[in-house]
């Protein structure tokens, strides 16, 4: 896998009649890096997402991908490039964790688990990665919230993108596979977009922050400098408190109403 470099320019949506659920957003990314979009409930995160991942063509702006505008894509030319693990899943429940792992495939020409040899090593290899070859053949229906989710991200590193998008990757893990989560995002070289409640997770694992309120971007940057009390409190209308942890040194943050 390699990354790709992403380039959000100015992008607004919205179902229309004048409104907007996401206005002039814009950022940088390089290639490899991890942002984490943060903000509260209705700030505009999945709207992005969906923009990112070609579900909703910007109003206004452009979503750029190694310079080259996704919608100049085809859908299929774009599913090779972007892969996302969101936080609807799969209805099919008498699908094999295999078998959905191996869909990951289908944007390269591979039909379910019938591609070759190749196709059958980067399937194995995304479920070992996930700790899934146990559970290879157990119906999808049969796993749990975070075994499914799990799978899903099997999934999306089987299909090779250079850009994963992930939607609360955490959600409906437990502690032990939400730090899996954690050092599987670090570990790997493709660029991630994730959106993150957690803001102390946040910190930890991503390069740069995206902070939105109400469909505006509140600041974009390092993780020290976006999160600040300041501009915590302007996005979640809480009071926030900084504090260095001993040892390590590690940032902590804690909030009040």
């Amino acid at each position: 896998m390699s990354g790709s470099r992403l380039s959000v320019r100015n992008v607004s949506w919205g179902p229309g009649r004048g409104v907007l659920l996401l206005n002039r957003v814009g950022f940088e990314l390089e290639a490899g890096k991890i942002l984490g979009i943060a903000g509260a409930n209705g700030a505009g995160k999945s709207t992005l997402l969906r923009l990112l991942y070609r579900y909703h063509k910007p109003g206004e702006g452009s979503v750029l991908l190694d310079g080259q505008d996704i919608w100049d894509l085809s859908a299929r030319e774009t599913a090779r490039k972007v892969a996302a693990v969101l936080q609807e899943q799969p209805t099919d429940f008498a699908l094999s964790v295999r078998e959905i792992v191996a869909l990951g495939r289908r944007p390269h020409g591979s039909a379910f688990a019938r591609g070759g040899c190749k196709d059958a090593d980067i399937v194995d290899g995304a479920m070992a990665r996930m700790g899934l070859l146990d559970h290879s053949e157990r119906s999808f229906g049969t796993l749990s919230g975070g075994e499914r989710q799990r799978v899903m991200v099997a999934r999306a590193l089987a299909q090779e993108p250079g850009l994963l998008i992930l939607d609360e990757p955490t959600n409906h893990l437990d502690i032990r596979h939400q730090l899996e989560i954690v050092a599987l995002l670090s570990s790997l070289d493709i660029t991630v977009v994730t959106s993150l409640h957690d803001l102390n997770l946040v910190s930890t694992v991503c390069d740069q922050v995206l902070l939105l309120h109400g469909g505006a971007q509140i600041a974009h940057g390092v993780p020290e400098e976006v999160l600040t009390p300041e501009h915590i409190e302007q996005a979640y209308s809480v009071r926030v408190h900084r504090r260095e942890l001993i040892p390590g040194n590690e940032t902590h943050l804690s909030f009040h109403l």
